[in-house]
């Protein structure tokens, strides 16, 4: 068996020679396998939560959460408790996660229905910082550092932020169930390992040690929503209004898809039973009717056997055909005749 020092001495050079040998166990100390003593370390992952996510908006969706890795270090038995330069090099890689994928994208999920995201080690949130490494072929880019200091006995612990992204031009599918918000997860149960290798004055690769896993959820609240557009009803220039005139336009709707809704049709110049145009020069009025079908019940709130428009959302723009007829009726005075009409989504 090596020994690095014996002392023997006596008197006044008994304390010079004991300095040396405190500073010859030292370099031993850093020469020697630190698989020797009890070091280790663990990490832990909050999740990271997406909140209010409408697939109909275009929008990316954000979130972030914390890696927290911790080392402890250890003193020797049977020499002092000194230990220059304890270090320590980790690593922490990700897998896919229970919702699959090769890791771009990600996916969360709600029983069948999927969500796409990613998670990323910076907030460029570009494909060569997407956070992958444990077994997945898209990327080997994990969190690395080293981590330690002169005299640094204890426990040391470095965050890590996680950057997580929703893409909104790949929401458009998205459906919520049952027509409630509806939350997506994913687990990284399995899917998180941190590997770790400690050494004295020499690096040492972090695949060199032990390793330790941890795990988080990635969640998402998907919202109900719908926009809606309307486009102008124009009968055109008429001059007797001895026939019926008729007229179309769109009204554009996008709802979150799996979403219920239906449209309604109020009414400001008239009643949603006998519409009117007015010329605000001579008060003169022109009847019309709007349906959902041409030649239908008139278009309205529901109420008085009026009709309403019932859809699902698909998380595309639904075009919703309004047909508008002027019957033959008494021509009134020249002019523009106008009514104002207020659409409602109701969903």
């Amino acid at each position: 068996m090596n020994r690095c020092f014996s002392v023997a001495a006596s008197g006044a050079r008994r304390l010079a020679l004991l300095w040396r040998a405190l500073a010859l166990a030292a370099a031993c100390l850093l020469l020697a396998p630190q698989d020797a003593r009890a070091d280790s370390c663990s990490a832990t992952m909050t999740d990271v939560v997406f909140t209010g996510v409408s697939p109909v908006s275009g929008n990316d969706y954000y979130a972030s959460g914390v890696l927290n890795v911790t080392c402890t270090w250890t003193a020797l038995t049977g020499v002092p408790p000194l230990l220059l330069f304890p270090n320590v090099a980790v690593c922490a890689s990700l897998g896919a996660g229970s919702g699959g994928g090769a890791g771009n994208p990600r996916w969360m999920t709600n029983g069948s229905a999927q969500l796409p995201f990613n998670l990323y080690t910076d907030n460029t949130y570009a494909a060569a910082s997407i956070w992958g490494g444990n077994g997945l072929a898209a990327s080997a880019n994990g969190f690395k550092a080293s981590m330690g200091g002169l005299l640094a006995l204890g426990a040391i612990t470095r965050s890590f932020t996680v950057y997580g992204k929703i893409p909104g031009n790949a929401l458009a599918g998205v459906r919520t169930v049952a027509g409630a918000d509806t939350l997506y997860t994913a687990s990284f149960a399995g899917a998180g390992l941190l590997s770790y290798a400690f050494y004295g004055s020499v690096p040492a690769p972090c695949t060199a040690g032990a390793t330790a896993a941890f795990a988080f959820q990635a969640k998402a609240t998907v919202v109900n929503n719908c926009l809606i557009n309307t486009s102008n009803l124009a009968f055109g220039a008429n001059s007797l209004l001895r026939g019926t005139v008729r007229a179309s336009a769109a009204i554009n709707v996008q709802c979150t898809a799996n979403d219920a809704y239906q449209v309604l049709l109020g009414g400001l110049g008239g009643a949603v039973l006998g519409r009117k145009m007015t010329n605000a020069a001579t008060g003169d009025t022109i009847a019309y009717t709007i349906s959902t079908t041409p030649n239908g019940p008139p278009w309205g709130d529901g109420a008085n056997g009026t009709a309403v428009y019932s859809g699902t959302g698909t998380g595309a723009v639904q075009a919703i055909m309004m047909y508008g007829a002027v019957p033959a009726q008494a021509t009134p005075r020249p002019g523009d005749y106008k009514d104002s009409v207020i659409a409602t989504l109701v969903f």
